[in-house]
């Protein structure tokens, strides 16, 4: 049976992933306690059900029996895949300010601020387990496309190797493991035919080919990724995030993305994300959903 967990903070979006994993043909359960999980896999799996998705968080307990059951259920053949959900302390307020929701650890009049935090405490032991998703910056739509993307990443191998594009002016994301800065690269966006293209456009990545430094880069990222990724494998390491970040993520971290995604695409389980290019999740460019040009920081 495939089995995915999914946890995080209260707020980060775990029931938008939820209701995603069960839109791709899961059986969802929500707040199961960790007690439970053995035997609900064990009848489930009696029942001939093939993909189960549960979330499990702060509000079950048990979590510090969670690693053992999981290295149970692995032992007994299942494939386990653990999605941790989280977001920056000030967009969690937000949405609970929007939403007036009670977040579940703010018992005895503990403020909202100091909930967050404990929470993330409790749960800090659990996202070095997991697959990490910052929804910070993501939309609804953009966070399932991502759960879309991480159900059906390529089998085969140990790690499953995400690769992140995204824009410094926005904040270097959470669920980054390795961040490589490409702002030091001449930039397309000062080119006016180029600016409202995307890193995946043939014209920004010929455009981009033709710097010898941009090789240079990809060849030294590349490089640096062969030799230490047996490393990480060694110590099982299920999940590695390498992020690369330019200016507003559009066009030069894009592309060295895209290129490390292909080059490493026969290791097996490999995702290619755009955090602030969320028209790319949805098959378009911003030239095609927008004309009008970009703010003049945006590159």
């Amino acid at each position: 049976m495939r089995i995915i967990l999914v946890s995080g903070l209260s707020g980060s979006g775990k029931t938008v992933a939820l209701r995603a994993l069960e839109d791709a043909g899961f059986v969802a359960i929500d707040n199961l306690p960790v007690a439970f999980l053995a035997p609900v896999v064990e009848h489930l799996a009696r029942q001939g059900v093939g993909q189960v998705a549960i979330a499990i968080d702060a509000r079950t307990g048990g979590l510090e029996a969670l690693p053992g059951t999981l290295e149970r259920l692995a032992e007994q053949g299942h494939r386990v895949d653990l999605l941790f959900l989280e977001a920056r302390d000030g967009v969690l307020l937000e949405r609970f300010s929007e939403t007036r929701r009670t977040h579940p650890l703010a018992r005895e009049g503990r403020p909202l601020v100091e909930a967050i935090a404990l929470e993330r405490e409790l749960l800090a032991p659990l996202s070095l387990r997991a697959a990490r998703i910052d929804t910070s910056d993501l939309s609804a739509g953009m966070l399932r496309a991502w759960i879309r993307e991480f159900v059906f990443a390529g089998e085969g191998g140990w790690l499953t190797l995400t690769f992140e594009s995204f824009g410094y002016k926005h904040g270097v994301p959470l669920d980054a493991d390795l961040v490589f800065d490409a702002r030091c690269l001449p930039n397309p966006y000062y080119d006016k035919a180029l600016r409202p293209l995307t890193g995946r456009d043939e014209p920004v990545v010929r455009w981009l080919e033709a710097i010898p430094e941009v090789g240079a880069m990809f060849a030294e990222i590349s490089g640096f990724l062969e030799r230490w990724l047996p490393c990480y494998e060694r110590e099982h390491r299920a999940y590695l995030t390498v992020a690369v970040g330019c200016t507003g993520g559009q066009h030069r971290s894009v592309y060295l993305v895209e290129r490390l995604g292909r080059a490493f695409a026969a290791r097996g389980r490999v995702v290619v994300r755009h955090r602030d290019c969320p028209l790319l999740e949805m098959g378009l460019t911003p030239a095609a959903a927008a004309p009008a040009p970009p703010p003049a920081d945006c590159a």
